[in-house]
């Protein structure tokens, strides 16, 4: 009879139900992981799609690799070799975002040895201290960044009048890019930004446009993009 659980020691090589059930394993701890990360992190469903997404295959693709390489050191520094050409660029907004992306590897590595006592035990500890610290940090769901471009003439001040009006109508701000327009006559400058009031965007930017300096401000709504701040 099949061990579903994986509770009893799983053999050097398993059989195809037996890897199967790995991978069925995998799935289901790695929605698991997937649902504490929601859970505590209290993002917008739209902001935290993709990564959920990533958490659960991430938890499967661990697994399954656990399963190739088994006790074969070669094998393992071989694929340690391959994986090591592909390079990720994507910059991880949130530290804590790590620590999930961790947490998805270990739960992978567990069930692809075919030990599911440590995910078992792991996962309600890891979301009682995620569940605490955010609570004790003030984590609240937060709406997505919107994309704000302002040109402005060359020789003007972006900390002078500029960023007085974004500070009163902005709650949060961070500048992701910044170039020349105009054949340098112009500076482009794109803030990720989060309103006060969702409802004051046409106020704050008819405030821009009256900045002496401004040539002209341009909005992106990207809550259904799911754009992290």
């Amino acid at each position: 009879m099949p061990d579903w659980l994986g509770l009893q020691a799983a053999p050097q090589t398993p059989d195809t139900i037996e890897m199967f059930l790995r991978l069925l394993r995998a799935a289901v701890f790695g929605i698991a992981v997937a649902v504490v990360y929601f859970i505590t992190q209290r993002r917008h469903r739209s902001e935290a799609a993709s990564f959920v997404a990533t958490l659960v295959l991430l938890t499967v693709l661990l697994a399954m690799v656990s399963m190739v390489i088994g006790n074969n050191a070669a094998l393992a520094f071989s694929l340690a070799g391959t994986l090591a050409i592909v390079r990720f660029r994507t910059v991880v907004d949130d530290t804590r975002d790590t620590a999930f992306v961790i947490f998805a590897v270990i739960t992978g590595m567990a069930i692809g040895i075919g030990s599911v006592v440590v995910p078992l035990l792991g996962i309600p500890i890891v979301a009682a201290i995620s569940m605490g610290l955010s609570f004790w940090g003030g984590t609240t769901a937060r709406t997505p960044a919107n994309t704000l471009t302002v040109r402005l003439a060359t020789g003007s001040d972006p900390s002078g009048p500029l960023a007085v009006t974004l500070e009163k109508h902005v709650r949060e701000q961070r500048l992701i890019s910044a170039g020349t327009a105009k054949q340098g006559a112009a500076l482009d400058l794109v803030y990720a930004v989060r309103l006060k009031d969702p409802s004051g965007t046409l106020g704050m930017l008819a405030d821009l446009n009256r900045v002496e300096g401004v040539q002209s401000v341009e909005w992106t709504d990207n809550s259904r993009k799911g754009n992290n701040f």
